[in-house]
């Protein structure tokens, strides 16, 4: 898995990161972008796209991944950004947040994704399709991401029970899009998102 990494070190680059992101998704909550920049001989046996990982493994991962980077970097865009600029544009911004963070600076990014995207950084970037389960630090990325939106979606849960976020994560669930239709949309709801902005006419956000 590190053979994106090892050609940007051949071309002369030195502090390589791995940029991906977490909740394009969902209904509600932000969506979530890591930076990592992983030391050359890093390696962690099990190590794949988050998405494939039980919750524990992953949990377990983070707490590796953290304690092993040289640096790493959060980015986090809440739903009324995303509804105002457009989840693509959302999730580009939280990369971007989440580069900036990065101390030292990267000199190359890898950045997952399914189509070329570039952010406005004066930084060489390479989007790689799957990335998370072909470069480790793409890999480690999606794990930082991922459990760190985990975390912020179970803490918005005890403000909002009623959408029991702790299970769902903000995705649009059988049971999710019933207490949307119940209770109406909150603050966290993405308005613009499909299953959420037809019941904005049944009254107000709680």
């Amino acid at each position: 898995m590190d053979s994106f990494e090892l050609s940007a070190r051949k071309r002369g680059y030195r502090v390589i990161a791995g940029v991906d992101e977490a909740g394009r998704g969902p209904l509600a909550g932000p969506v979530v972008a890591a930076a990592v920049v992983l030391p050359p001989d890093f390696r962690l046996d099990g190590l794949r796209d988050s998405k494939q990982l039980t919750e524990k493994k992953r949990r377990q991962f983070y707490e590796i991944i953290l304690g092993r980077a040289l640096s790493w970097g959060l980015g986090v865009v809440e739903p009324s950004v995303i509804d105002r600029i457009n989840i693509f544009q959302a999730t580009r911004l939280a990369m971007t947040e989440a580069v900036q963070q990065l101390s030292p600076a990267a000199d190359y990014l890898l950045i997952d994704g399914a189509r070329a995207q570039r952010l406005s950084l004066p930084i060489t970037q390479e989007t790689v399709i799957r990335g998370d389960s072909l470069s480790r630090c793409i890999a480690c990325a999606s794990v930082i991401a991922k459990v760190s939106r985990d975390r912020i979606m179970e803490i918005y849960h005890h403000q909002f029970p009623q959408y029991n976020f702790i299970a769902n994560k903000g995705y649009g669930t059988r049971e999710h899009l019933e207490a949307i239709r119940c209770h109406g949309p909150c603050k966290l709801h993405r308005r613009s998102f499909k299953g959420v902005k037809e019941t904005l006419d049944q009254g107000e956000a709680r």
